[in-house]
């Protein structure tokens, strides 16, 4: 049996894990880990979805990228204030997507993979901000309202 340390019961980190779990609940929030997952298992999917299959560099990378994507979704809805330090992956790995054709060695830039992963790399990199202000947000999303507390 664990006892709670101190800091555990400090006010501000109680406060802080109320604003992540208002967060995470919100149908806002929800919306976006839900399309996050999407587009991660539509990336990991998309050589064979967009016919592209058969270029080996560009498919490994779309494969794990979006698996990669998929578990940041899954981790946001399931634990958002456990996960929300990692969050600024999921930008890093939209950018990435965007780029890929061009960077992995090879002729990978046809007109399928442009357009399959620009446009879902822009996808991932708005969720992926998106979701990374609503850490630090203190607005109403459509979720329960946190009262304040008296010190």
């Amino acid at each position: 049996m664990t006892h709670p340390t101190d800091i555990e019961r400090h006010p501000d980190i109680a406060e802080m894990r109320a604003r992540y779990e208002m967060a995470a609940a919100s149908p806002v929030a929800q919306l976006m880990d839900g399309l996050t997952l999407l587009s991660g298992i539509y990336l990991a999917l998309s050589p064979w979805i967009a016919g592209f299959g058969g270029l080996a560099g560009i498919t490994v990378n779309n494969l794990v990228t979006g698996l990669c994507v998929a578990c940041l979704g899954l981790g946001f809805s399931f634990a958002f204030g456990r996960t929300y330090g990692i969050a600024w992956v999921a930008p890093v790995l939209g950018v990435w997507t965007i780029v890929a054709p061009w960077v992995i060695s090879g002729n990978m830039s046809t007109a399928r993979t442009i357009w399959s992963n620009v446009v879902v790399g822009l996808i991932i990199l708005a969720l992926g901000l998106a979701t990374m202000s609503l850490g630090g947000s203190r607005m109403n999303l459509g979720g329960p309202r946190l009262r304040p507390t008296k010190r």
